[in-house]
């Protein structure tokens, strides 16, 4: 019985807990007790899952905290953080209870002091560099005078207004202005977002493709220009198919872009300077290349001009080089129709002497002589071959003998052809032919009569017809006129009929007194 009243055990009559009960309750204990807090430490392992979380260690000298950042919280971070750096995070405390770990849900990260981000500065400037984005070989040459210039900065600055008032003062150009936050968390992705957007653009589209890409913005400290020491600015740079200006800070800033950029301004100013050049530097430039230009055309024209002169007055007039070469073919043209025809008359003999040699007759004869010696040989040669060789020789020399006599044939043919139309032809300028027309020839001894007052004073006359001469006295018996048909030849031409020189018959008389 005494045992009913004695005390338990401590702690025996504690309540019990699941295993799942006390994780739950660790968990809303922490959560509770501690709400939202800030952390500072150096960031230790980094990993990210292929789920894209991220996930991370904050250490000190003695303990180490496990970090966690969800996927959707990873594009609010203004640093995404990397080993080695001092960070302060913001997040909340919680626990996992599957593994009986805690640990912290980061949803923001600041660099713990200027100290660490130069550090982190320096670190990302010798791993680009390492990759070659700093390489001056790799830089683009900016165009001498771009038609469109894309600007990347606040529109609400007084930067772009620097910019514009910049070119409109030295060359104005069209301006295509891609507003992004130029410090902050958005600063970077917008930066990186518009640089990729000028190079997606289409030469020459609705919204035309820059020529050049500015990048710039204002003086500020180095947590305010951190947005252009990110990593992902400085790889969109180096991609950049567009030359691309670096204007970011003051002159003594200097920022991740700047080594990675085609060319470096100490301000947005003179990026715009950099731009463009001066529009009445160039145009005085141009005038003054021009004057230039007509003067060394002149001089040069001129200089030709005077030694065109001077080999002028070294070459001989045109018309003494023409003379001899003119007399030369006035020499030739007298002896040309005399070459002509005497080459003809040569051509003409020669042909008359080898014709003469190639008669029917001794070819014929030659021919047979030769048949007859053939045949004496072959009557003499009893081989075989030799009589076939012969044969064959003799029937080439029977076919050649068959092919001289048609050739002789229709030559000798051709010449009595040509000698019968060369008759033909002396017979019709004959002037016999004219007194076969009708026509007469009044001679007086030798000489032809061709006037009434010839033919008055004559001793004796005689007339010339077709069929015959009539002789007639003029002397001891009257004279009559003559009856003259109209066709008579005087004072009168007729290319078929001798020139004055034929007188027509009368009709019964066939006389001309």
């Amino acid at each position: 019985m005494s045992d009913l009243f004695d005390d338990p055990q401590p702690g025996q009559n504690a309540p019990e807990f699941s295993v799942s009960e006390l994780s739950g309750e660790v968990k809303r204990t922490l959560e509770g007790s501690f709400g939202r807090i800030r952390v500072r430490g150096e960031v230790g392992r980094v990993f990210k899952a292929r789920s894209g979380h991220l996930y991370y260690d904050i250490k000190d000298d003695r303990s180490v905290l496990a970090c966690t950042t969800w996927k959707g919280q990873i594009s609010n971070l203004a640093v995404v953080p990397e080993e080695g750096l001092e960070v302060v995070v913001t997040g909340r405390l919680t626990a996992f209870g599957a593994q009986s770990k805690y640990n912290m849900n980061v949803d923001e990260v600041a660099v713990a002091g200027q100290g660490a981000l130069m550090a982190l500065l320096e670190k990302r400037k010798k791993q680009l560099e390492a990759e070659g984005l700093f390489a001056p070989e790799r830089k683009k040459p900016l165009p001498y005078l771009p038609h469109i210039i894309g600007v990347v900065t606040s529109p609400s600055g007084a930067v772009i207004r620097d910019i514009l008032h910049r070119l409109r003062e030295r060359f104005p150009r069209k301006v295509l202005v891609w507003p992004v936050a130029v410090q902050g968390s958005n600063c970077a992705p917008e930066v990186a977002r518009a640089i990729e957007g000028f190079n997606r653009l289409t030469p020459g589209g609705a919204l035309p493709r820059p020529d050049l890409i500015i990048v710039a913005r204002g003086g500020g400290a180095i947590e305010d220009l951190w947005g252009f020491n990110e990593e992902v600015v400085a790889r969109a740079v180096a991609a950049s198919e567009i030359p691309l200006i670096s204007a970011v800070g003051h002159e003594t800033d200097t920022t991740l872009i700047d080594f990675v950029s085609d060319r470096r301004a100490p301000t947005p100013t003179a990026a715009a300077e950099l731009a463009v050049p001066v529009r009445l530097e160039l145009m005085g430039w141009v005038e003054d290349q021009g004057a230039r230009l007509l003067r060394g055309t002149g001089q040069a024209v001129q200089m030709r001009r005077q030694r065109l002169n001077d080999l002028a007055r070294a070459m001989p007039r045109p018309e003494s080089l023409l003379d001899t070469p003119r007399q030369r073919l006035d020499h030739v043209a007298d002896r040309l129709p005399r070459a002509l025809i005497a080459g003809v008359q040569n051509r003409h003999v020669a042909l008359s002497r080898a014709s003469a040699a190639l008669r029917p007759a001794t070819l014929r004869q030659l021919v047979d002589s030769r048949r007859d010696r053939l045949r004496n040989l072959s009557s003499r040669l009893s081989l075989r071959p030799i009589t076939q060789e012969a044969s064959r020789q003799q029937d080439r020399l029977t076919q050649l003998s068959q092919r001289l006599d048609a050739a002789q044939g229709l030559r000798i043919e051709r010449h009595r052809q040509n000698l019968q139309a060369t008759g033909r032809q002396l017979d019709i300028l004959s002037y016999k032919a004219t007194l076969e027309r009708g026509y007469a020839v009044v001679r007086s001894g030798a000489e032809i009569v061709t006037s009434r007052a010839a033919a008055a004073q004559a001793v004796a006359l005689s007339i010339e017809f077709a069929d015959g001469s009539l002789d007639l006295s003029t002397r001891g018996e009257p004279t009559r006129p003559a009856k003259t048909s109209g066709k008579a030849g005087a004072g009168k031409s007729d290319p078929s009929k001798p020139d004055n020189n034929t007188t027509e018959a009368g009709d019964d008389q066939g006389a001309l007194f």
